[in-house]
């Protein structure tokens, strides 16, 4: 793989990083290195770097909440759940990735 198709796919993947995570909650709460590991199985790999400074930012945008946990192997673990607020933002999100996907098909389509 060349090196622009790397910073192409980065590039896209960085555009939907909101929808990446609260996607991974929207089943269950989880904790920043299960976000990670849920995101690196479908070749989705986050830095925490990136991932601290979004999940503080979506917080704030009300898209998500947290929660302390005691952990059995540790200190309490941060334990973050999407909100009403975030169902709803991720609704609208998904239903626009399928209207550009359906574009972008017919797109093809026409060549």
């Amino acid at each position: 793989m060349n090196s622009s198709k790397i910073y192409q796919d980065t590039q896209l993947k960085k555009g939907f990083l909101d929808l990446f995570v609260l996607l991974t909650l929207q089943n269950e709460q989880k904790y920043a290195s299960e976000i990670i590991k849920t995101l690196a199985k479908v070749q989705i790999d986050i830095p925490e770097g990136t991932l601290y400074p979004l999940l503080n930012r979506l917080k704030k945008e009300d898209l998500l909440s947290y929660n302390w946990e005691e952990s059995s192997s540790g200190p309490p673990r941060k334990y973050y759940l999407i909100t009403e607020s975030g169902k709803s933002y991720l609704d609208l999100g998904m239903t626009s990735l399928n209207t550009i996907y359906n574009s972008i098909q017919q797109l093809a389509k026409n060549k």
